[in-house]
């Protein structure tokens, strides 16, 4: 079968992909983590996550004709995992989280412990498939200390269901999955090669064409950000930097803390599911009626790297309902993304948006006129999943890896453009979100307002 599958091991489900040599979607889905409105703060059960991959795959596998030529897990980062399978710290644990993602980790290691041979969660899982012990990175990213030899994303690091693959080591001794056999006990075919992924931001640019300066990307899911492809030779130090799936192009810009999560507040304190906020948002006309939301309910990431700040809601009235709520999460999380896209030094000619987020036409929108330039949306808008799967492309000889080729070498899912319709009131409100920001910024220096960090 010309076949093969990524997998992205979300927050709340892993999802998979299926694509052939041409990129297409040929099937997905997903899978449930067991237990999981039960684990602490910050933490998590990786078996659990284990179970939502073998879950996702073995459906997909059943809908397929034959066996795939290759498999990738990617996903959330930094998140660590003990070797023995101890709760995981995810990147929703203030361990580190004000330092870079190398910091973050490490930061992670000693919270599980420097003896539990900590591992990237999805090295963690790939080892449980078969896989060979290794720490899988990104072109340009430091190796992490402690968590394995390293292996390039789209490198082949072993086979399904080889518990004695490569160094394993045997079952439960260092560096062995301690379960051999699981693939194809599980239904997962044994004897396919297993690739080496990434973080899910980083395969999500890939999948989303970040590789041409100009183009840019917002991940969506519960936190969001934006990145911008800029060509290597503009970029600079004081920028936060990675390099793009392209030679010559890096990627500019920093996440964001809670867009989404923002969105799934709202939920639990209405009562309402999205779908009905999305339709009494579109309602309410743009502006939200001079209602304005700071969607920092973590703090926030880029552009202000400010831990301690919190979400505000400016502007209610008495006239305001749940609509009115609706409409300015969506439109502050498009101010936080144009907040970005003012403080780099490359102007945005389109905006990618994906994940969960990009299946609201009225988000899209809104990001669109916000931020003054088209929005395209990726018919498989789970672009990790599908970045994933290039990564298993790359694997199985069917394209380069990132960083040996050029811009536009790689496949991509089809897209509908959102053509933006610029409104004045969108740029008074964006600047008056700057300035409530800065005043939010300035609140801290006074111990009354602070609030405990979660």
């Amino acid at each position: 079968m010309n076949a093969v599958i990524g997998v992205d091991l979300g927050s709340n489900s892993a999802r998979a992909v299926a694509i052939d040599p041409s990129g297409k979607v040929l099937g997905a889905a997903t899978g449930a983590y067991p237990g999981a409105g039960s684990w602490p703060a910050g933490r998590a059960d990786p078996h659990a996550w284990l179970a939502g991959v073998v879950e996702a795959v073995t459906a997909l596998g059943e809908r397929l004709t034959g066996r795939p030529e290759a498999i990738c897990i990617g996903g959330q980062s930094p998140t660590t995992v003990p070797h023995d399978g101890g709760l995981a710290v995810t990147c929703r644990h203030p361990a580190g989280v004000t330092g870079s993602p190398v910091e973050q980790h490490h930061a992670q290691r000693e919270v599980i412990g420097r003896d539990a041979e900590p591992r990237q969660v999805y090295d963690w899982l790939m080892a449980r498939l078969g896989a060979r012990e290794r720490q899988s990175r990104w072109p340009g990213d430091p190796s992490l200390d402690g968590y394995g030899s390293r292996a390039a994303t789209g490198e082949v690091i072993g086979l399904t269901g080889d518990g004695q693959a490569g160094d394993h080591g045997g079952s439960g001794g260092p560096g062995g999955s301690g379960i051999p056999g699981l693939a194809g006990a599980s239904g997962i075919p044994a004897g396919v090669p297993l690739v080496a992924g990434a973080q899910d931001a980083y395969l999500a640019f890939w999948a989303g064409g970040v590789d041409t300066p100009g183009r840019a990307l917002d991940p969506g899911g519960r936190t969001g950000g934006l990145a911008v492809a800029i060509a290597s030779s503009a970029a600079h130090g004081d920028l936060y930097t990675l390099a793009s799936p392209a030679r010559g192009v890096d990627i500019v810009g920093g996440p964001v803390s809670s867009h989404g999560l923002m969105l799934e507040w709202l939920t639990m304190v209405t009562g309402r599911q999205v779908p009905e906020l999305l339709e009494l948002a579109a309602a309410v006309p743009a502006g939200a009626d001079g209602v304005i939301v700071l969607p920092y309910l973590e703090g926030e990431r880029a552009p202000r790297w400010n831990r301690q700040l919190r979400a505000e809601i400016v502007g209610l009235g008495s006239g305001c309902g749940p609509g009115h709520l609706a409409r300015a999460v969506l439109e502050g999380a498009a101010y936080g993304l144009r907040n970005i896209a003012d403080s780099l030094p490359v102007a945005l000619d389109v905006l990618v948006c994906a994940g969960s987020p990009a299946r609201s036409p009225l988000w899209c929108q809104i990001k669109a006129d916000v931020l003054e330039v088209p929005v395209e949306v990726p018919a498989e808008t789970d672009l990790a999943a599908y970045g994933a799967a290039l990564a298993a492309g790359a694997g199985a000889g069917w394209w380069p890896r990132p960083g040996e080729a050029s811009g536009g070498s790689w496949p991509r899912p089809p897209v509908t453009v959102v053509e933006p319709s610029p409104r004045s009131v969108y740029r008074e409100t964006y600047r008056r979100f700057v300035s409530l920001g800065d005043a939010a910024e300035l609140r801290l220096t006074d111990k009354e307002f602070l609030c405990p960090t979660p």
